[in-house]
């Protein structure tokens, strides 16, 4: 199944996008002017509500980008700062905006994994006023948001369900524009694809990610990501049942046809994470020099 990406977003950074009021919920989108190979034009910074507003994921910490978000609201006063998992192109934005604002932060809690132990890419100083707990219910002016602890793409990370509007903030777990990167230990592709799974079996009509446009038939889509993974987990083995023994380096060529020279080591990260999947599930077992095999395959 092939996955229906969307890979125009024409928003300017910086200028407020009206996404209408689903469910009476006024809805407005802010883009960081940070764009990269991970995270596409840049990050979405999502305005929820209006006079008493929420922010999810204030983004970097980038001064035009926090003016910007200022400049959006004029004579409103933003009271929720929340934030759906502690990599630093989202969640660094929001010890300025609570200095400017005095609005209490939330999120699931600080980055689980230090940077020795492979969690270098995280903000390591973000450490929310309030957890939120899977399900917990925050309320506002108008709105009610779910926080759904959805690990994988990192530990922490929270999509946010907006009540009785079908829309859900899915963050970095599910975006239309490209598949998620799994990073280990941090990153966990089992719990990846249990969280996918979940967000497959709700009625939500719209995603709105962390990057990239607003996604419609979000259950289809995410269904189309389960399926990529499920079908990347089959290359992996059939190739190491063929082949034998091989090390990640060695078997990115094999899956990853054509892929750019820059994007090769998030590609083996990722399989690093599908690989310790399997291992747990009892399919694939560590060999020698760093390659892996089909368990009870002899090397």
């Amino acid at each position: 199944m092939s996955i229906p990406f969307i890979r125009e977003d024409k928003l300017p950074t910086g200028t407020v996008e009206e996404l209408g009021r689903p469910g009476g919920v006024r809805l407005r989108r802010i883009r960081c002017d940070n764009p990269g190979p991970f995270t596409f034009r840049g990050t979405n910074t999502y305005l929820i509500g209006e006079g008493e507003v929420a922010l999810l994921d204030p983004g970097p910490a980038d001064p035009a980008h926090h003016d910007a978000i200022l400049r959006a609201l004029p004579g409103e006063r933003l009271t929720h700062i929340l934030v759906s998992h502690t990599h630093r192109d989202h969640s660094p934005g929001a010890a300025a905006l609570k200095a400017s604002t005095g609005a209490a932060t939330f999120g699931f809690g600080p980055h689980l994994t230090p940077p020795a132990e492979g969690g270098d890419g995280g903000d390591h100083e973000f450490h929310p006023d309030r957890r939120l707990a899977d399900g917990e219910t925050l309320r506002g002016e108008g709105w009610r948001l779910t926080a759904l602890h959805t690990p994988g793409h990192c530990a922490n990370h929270l999509c946010f369900a907006l009540e009785e509007s079908g829309v859900l903030f899915s963050g970095d777990h599910v975006m239309s524009w490209s598949t998620s990167v799994v990073v280990p230990p941090d990153g966990d592709m089992a719990d990846y694809m249990a969280a996918l799974r979940r967000l497959a079996d709700r009625d939500d009509q719209l995603f709105l990610p962390g990057h990239g446009a607003p996604l419609p038939e979000p259950i289809a889509f995410t269904r189309a990501l389960l399926a990529h993974r499920q079908a990347r987990e089959d290359g992996l083995l059939e190739i190491l049942g063929r082949h034998g023994p091989a090390t990640v380096g060695e078997l990115v060529p094999f899956l990853y046809i054509g892929l750019e020279p820059r994007l090769r080591p998030a590609a083996a990260k990722s399989l690093l994470a599908h690989l310790r999947k399997l291992e747990t599930e009892g399919a694939v077992q560590a060999a020698a020099d760093g390659a892996w095999a089909v368990r009870g395959r002899q090397p």
